[in-house]
């Protein structure tokens, strides 16, 4: 098959699923709506449903849905020629600026000028060399710094760093060898658990803290660390382990001469600005720690990154082009949603069918816990949090914290399928691994991590 026909094909493909995706949200919609629901409900019911569809059959990208949901929400709630009841609409643009975007966009800057001046090269070379030539402390060394690194870092950016960094090693084993496989199913993970420990290791964690902050529940960096570490540690040592029993059964030496092939890049930058910014991160991770004394929002600190930064020359207009605004993005359109769900009724509704079952309140976290990471498998877990969380707040309003926080944890589980999470997919791009063994890890992970996350939250909170 050609190119052209290629892009043919996925075109023809794109805009059936795109159909497919508006017939399912309308039959969805003609369905459940009922005879009280007024023009605005009726529209945000459809919208929930189309969205979910576009996001799940992936017609247009993720981003692209979002900003989708953002103008629907404008277009059709405001417009007094659609709308019997037309609603001031400006709530739902203004998500661009809420405090969640901001903190993840500092979080973008940290990444992307530790990525410049070669910081995260040298951690990584570093772990290399102190992991020594045992598979299973190699296996070890890489898996925990990966997960370190994933606190400040997103996913896929640490994915595809420590993968980078460790190819030489993988292309010398081979396809076959276990430790190949145990590195490709680790690193992944360990790039997700890691993202559970802190507010920005993941969307998901930032739209957890938004929700409850609107809600008048306050949880600062250090808070979301005593939630969020113990579990991504313990997650990530099982996993790890598991690794070990299955594929590393030989733990002769491996030769480390690839390491002599990774020499540090020869940085642009000034050693100056890498103190800078070593600086900046250790000031900015201070701050965020001790919110609660100073009381500075974790959203402010991020003005120091954004800030210095630029200021000092570490980034400049074509590293601030190349940031993630995408994600940015795609949060802001579920940020949206879910504001739409709550001001139009539709989540008070359901969540008082859903309430007149009478389900135990710790049955219910346990639903919705599992559901998330279901749900996280064919979505991203920033979508998934974005619509679940708001409607857990509801069901259980003496519950908002716990309900938010397992939901915001579980959905990060998600690596089942290869499209399940980014990280998957960079991993299988090696062409070293098959699909079909990503089950391992994501079948381990998202039983595990859920109730780990359920168990621990409702002990410490």
């Amino acid at each position: 098959m050609t190119a052209h026909s290629k892009t043919i094909h996925g075109t023809r493909r794109s805009v059936i699923n795109f159909l497919l995706s508006f017939a399912i949200a309308l039959v969805l919609t003609l369905l459940l709506k009922e005879p009280g629901f007024n023009d605005s409900q009726v529209y945000v019911l459809f919208l929930l449903f189309f969205a979910v569809a576009l996001w799940i059959t992936e017609p247009i990208p993720a981003f692209a849905v979002s900003l989708f949901i953002i103008a629907f929400l404008v277009f059709a709630l405001g417009n007094k020629y659609f709308n019997s009841a037309p609603e001031n609409v400006e709530e739902y643009v203004r998500t661009f600026s809420d405090s969640i975007i901001w903190l993840l966009l500092g979080g973008f800057f940290l990444a992307k000028a530790m990525e410049k001046t070669k910081l995260d090269e040298a951690l990584f070379r570093f772990t290399l060399k102190v992991a020594g030539t045992n598979p299973r402390n190699l296996l070890i060394g890489i898996m925990t710094t990966t997960m370190v690194a994933s606190m400040l870092l997103s996913n896929t950016a640490t994915t595809t760093m420590v993968l980078v960094m460790v190819m030489p090693l993988l292309t010398s084993l081979g396809k076959n060898s276990g430790v190949t496989k145990a590195l490709l199913l680790g690193i992944p993970l360990a790039s997700t658990t890691g993202g559970m420990a802190t507010i920005i290791g993941t969307p998901a964690n930032a739209i957890a803290v938004g929700a409850l902050e609107k809600m008048g529940i306050t949880v600062d960096f250090l808070e979301w660390i005593l939630y969020g570490l113990p579990i991504a540690i313990v997650t990530t040592a099982i996993c790890c382990f598991a690794l070990i029993k299955k594929y590393i059964k030989d733990t002769t030496p491996i030769s480390t001469a690839f390491l002599d092939d990774l020499q540090p890049g020869k940085s642009k930058e000034s050693s100056l600005q890498r103190n800078i910014v070593v600086a900046v991160i250790l000031v900015t991770i201070g701050l965020w720690m001790t919110t609660s004394w100073h009381g500075i929002r974790v959203a402010a600190v991020c003005a120091i990154p954004l800030v210095v930064l630029t200021l000092t020359g570490v980034l400049d207009g074509k590293d601030i082009r190349g940031l993630s605004w995408d994600t940015l993005l795609l949060v802001a359109g579920g940020l949206s949603l879910g504001l739409a769900l709550e001001h139009t009724g539709l989540l008070e509704h359901y969540a008082k069918m859903l309430i007149a079952l009478q389900l135990n309140s710790i049955v219910l976290l346990f639903l919705f816990g599992f559901s998330a990471m279901l749900l996280a498998n064919v979505m991203t877990n920033s979508t998934t949090s974005a619509l679940m969380i708001p409607i857990c707040i509801v069901i259980l309003p003496a519950f908002k914290l716990e309900a938010s926080l397992i939901v915001a944890l579980s959905s990060t589980c998600a690596l089942l399928l290869l499209a399940s999470s980014p990280s998957n997919a960079i991993a299988y791009n090696t062409g070293l691994i098959e699909q079909k063994d990503f089950r391992f890890t994501g079948i381990i992970l998202g039983l595990l991590g859920p109730l780990l996350a359920i168990l621990w939250v409702l002990f410490i909170t």
